[in-house]
């Protein structure tokens, strides 16, 4: 049997039972909790208690969801996982698009959402897009064209300068530029990135490719670097 992944979690959800009992699930997995009800003290919280993720309600008072994820991705890498309560293709692209990596839709089972939250874990403790690199030398960076993808320190840079991606992009991203003209299903990059057994919404990947591709200055109808093969997934391009 693996052992369980352990690491920091701050849940925030104006829903007081709610967050208690998804506090407690996660507690009986192992894991370190801290509970907060509204959006400013989220963003203290997550300065002060440096969660490896955040578990984050879209529907906050005051600061709401989308706001508090805005502000924590100027000075936080952890894994956002985002609750909404309105099953809303709009509120789940929103979200993802101001750095949230994943989402849960409200009435959920609080085993589904240790799940991933562990799944979150097992991907910062092991580096899961590190095995798409297969058996390439430790210190020998990625480049494309003008775009370097160093593995080693998880930093990218364009024509020289630097790139902020988020965890999940960077992994996306090197699981693209280890595996040069090959095409990878938005099934297989699910399972290189988040984990063989997510059951989410496979598109959430196109969502997280749009955030790359705008960071990249990549054009999704003449891509350098990111090449849509419709009907499949995608390819890493050449950088011309």
């Amino acid at each position: 049997m693996p052992t369980p992944p352990t690491g920091r979690i701050l849940v925030v959800d104006d829903e007081t039972e709610l967050a208690q009992l998804v506090a407690e699930y996660l507690r009986k997995a192992g894991l370190e909790v801290a509970v907060r009800h509204d959006g400013t003290e989220a963003v203290a919280a997550v300065r002060d208690f440096t969660p490896d993720v955040l578990v984050l309600d879209l529907g906050l008072p005051g600061i709401d969801g989308i706001e508090v994820c805005r502000q924590v991705r100027v000075f936080s890498d952890c894994y956002v996982l985002m609750l909404t309560a309105r099953d809303d293709e709009v509120d789940k692209i929103v979200g993802l698009s101001v750095g949230a990596d994943d989402y849960v839709t409200k009435p959920f089972s609080p085993r589904e959402l240790v799940a991933r939250v562990q799944a979150m874990l097992r991907r910062a403790r092991t580096g899961g897009a590190a095995s798409a690199a297969g058996s390439r030398s430790a210190q020998q960076a990625l480049v494309i064209g003008e775009l370097v993808v160093d593995e080693d320190s998880r930093q990218v840079h364009l024509a020289g300068e630097p790139v902020a991606l988020t965890r999940i992009e960077f992994d996306l991203l090197l699981c693209l530029a280890a595996r040069p003209q090959l095409v990878l299903s938005r099934r297989q990059l699910v399972e290189m990135v988040w984990d063989t057994h997510w059951t989410g919404d496979e598109h959430l990947v196109d969502v997280h490719i749009g955030r790359i591709r705008k960071k990249l200055g990549d054009e999704a109808a003449s891509p350098r670097f990111i090449h849509t093969i419709r009907g499949i997934g995608y390819r890493m391009g050449t950088g011309r």
